[in-house]
């Protein structure tokens, strides 16, 4: 299979939109732009076409695939019902990185859903992206376009690195704005309940009710409530283990393996602690410690970049857990293996 790639600044955007909308009503697969991150796109409504999904991404079945919709009027066409709470989210967030996770009816199969009774929902901020759904007439069910397990591609480039030849077609949009996937909530009990952290944040969501992170995020061995919920997720090919807390204390751990020769280290750091580290050591940095959204932007490339600059092991720097820390810290657990060492002036 020939993988198109088609940008959204094509002059003949309109025609090609209906190009790619017959290839989603035909069974085929489209990896698309969001503001998060890049989806794989197929008809969510087509048993087939999510099984093609989970075969292109390598993606283990019970992991529930997100549906992306064109608009609000088009969510109680695949839902039982929506709640006050849910729909004060949607106005408040829509179109935007929230996705919601609803009662769905029988229209949506359960090779879309993970086998749940539930199915997760959301409306993309981009224009583009919206006009593209519009035209195929159905869902798009969408989780990110990489292989399972690797770093979610923010650009068109890296979605062909591991889908050329796997799907029919990839819309270019440019890399993507948040670079973390949509945050993932339940809003059903009355309160807001995060399964997933993400570009709205839990000190955003509050203004709307009481919210509380869904205790399954700490561990790596419960069953999925939602996409994105289960199996270890962004690994970068080395193994990664990443450093919090006492900032000086995170320092002097960091520096001490520039110091050993045992294996070659790469570095996953903030613009202070690289210039800190040898001129020669293989270094990405995310950006200042202050700027946790230049963080969460660059935070899949920086771990791609070690794939293409190979080394034995990733020494990384995380960050807090407030606002937008919650989300990255949240990938990076996972692109670890849940290797987070905390440091604190206690041990010294």
């Amino acid at each position: 299979m020939k993988t198109e790639i088609i940008k959204t600044t094509d002059v003949h955007w309109k025609e090609k939109v209906k190009h790619l909308g017959e290839i989603i009503r035909n069974g085929g697969l489209v990896a698309f732009p969001t503001e998060t991150v890049y989806g794989l796109g197929g008809n969510g409504l087509n048993p087939e076409a999510s099984k093609k999904i989970y075969a292109a991404k390598g993606r283990p079945s019970d992991n529930p695939l997100i549906l992306h919709v064109s608009s609000q009027e088009e969510v109680s066409r695949l839902v039982e019902d929506i709640t006050p709470l849910e729909k004060k989210l949607m106005d408040a967030f829509w179109p935007g990185p929230l996705t919601i996770v609803f009662p769905k009816k029988d229209i949506v199969p359960d090779e879309t859903s993970g086998g749940l009774k539930t199915v997760a929902i959301r409306c993309p901020a981009l224009k583009a992206t919206r006009e593209w759904i519009k035209e195929c007439g159905v869902p798009i069910a969408g989780p990110s376009a990489n292989i399972s397990g690797r770093p979610s591609p923010t650009t068109a480039e890296s979605v062909l690195h591991d889908m050329n030849g796997r799907i029919n077609a990839i819309i270019d949009g440019g890399a993507t704005d948040i670079g973390l996937e949509s945050t993932i909530v339940s809003a059903r009990s009355g309160k807001i309940v995060i399964y997933r952290p993400g570009g709205i944040t839990r000190e955003m969501l509050s203004a709307y009710g009481e919210v509380e992170v869904d205790k399954g995020l700490a561990s790596p061995n419960m069953h999925p409530l939602a996409p994105g919920m289960k199996y270890r997720h962004y690994a970068p090919t080395a193994p990664l283990t990443v450093y919090v807390g006492d900032t000086e204390k995170v320092e002097q751990t960091i520096l001490s393996f520039a110091e050993k020769k045992d294996k070659t280290y790469g570095y996953f750091v903030s613009e202070e602690m690289a210039a800190l580290l040898p001129k020669d050591a293989v270094v990405f940095s995310w950006g200042k410690r202050s700027s946790q959204k230049e963080m969460a932007h660059r935070l899949f490339s920086g771990l791609l970049y070690f794939n293409a600059h190979p080394v034995d092991a990733i020494i990384g720097e995380g960050t807090s857990m407030d606002g937008l820390g919650l989300a990255i810290m949240n990938r990076l657990t996972k692109a670890s293996g849940y290797h987070i060492i905390v440091e604190s002036t206690q041990d010294r």
